[in-house]
């Protein structure tokens, strides 16, 4: 039995099997958010958890292990548990964005690791806006017993530095 969803977007434009198709997708789309924040609420979080975001079409994995790529922009911050709000070392950082001509590259990647007291550094141009989207960097964090973040820092167009803190939840 179908799922009934009301969104009319789906049901003016998509024949009924791919309307099924896109409410049942929905539908577990709304299961694992609810179910991934109820888990983040039954365990004792400290800390909140950073807010996730799109990966979106340019990550690949294995950037060249470096904190710069360019300078204007600098990027600091501490990766933290949001079970106990202490540092996270060794955490693995991975940023990508656009270059100044706008154009994804591989000269925009980099992977840093977080130090002794969960701080990470990483140095770039400001990044540029681009279909509509505004200027943002990508960052994918990983680390032993955590659950693997994917988020987009968003700089103010006036900044040359902005402070991220990456808070990750503990895998069950």
């Amino acid at each position: 039995m179908p799922i009934p969803v009301k969104n009319a977007i789906v049901a003016a434009i998509a024949p009924r099997g791919v309307r099924r198709m896109a409410c049942t997708l929905m539908m577990l789309c709304f299961l694992a958010v609810s179910a991934d924040s109820s888990r983040a609420e039954s365990m004792e979080v400290q800390c909140r958890p950073t807010a996730p975001d799109s990966l979106g079409p340019f990550y690949k994995p294995g950037a060249p292990e470096r904190e710069s790529v360019g300078s204007g922009y600098l990027l600091t911050g501490v990766v933290l548990s949001a079970q106990t709000c202490l540092p996270i070392p060794g955490a693995r950082v991975e940023f990508w964005m656009n270059g100044p001509n706008g154009e994804y590259d591989d000269a925009f990647r980099a992977t840093v690791f977080s130090k002794q007291d969960g701080a990470y550094r990483f140095e770039s141009h400001h990044p540029k806006d681009y279909f509509g989207r505004p200027p943002h960097i990508h960052i994918r964090v990983s680390a032993d017993g955590f659950n693997t973040l994917v988020t987009q820092h968003y700089p103010s167009v006036q900044t040359s530095q902005g402070d991220l803190d990456l808070v990750v939840l503990p895998q069950p």
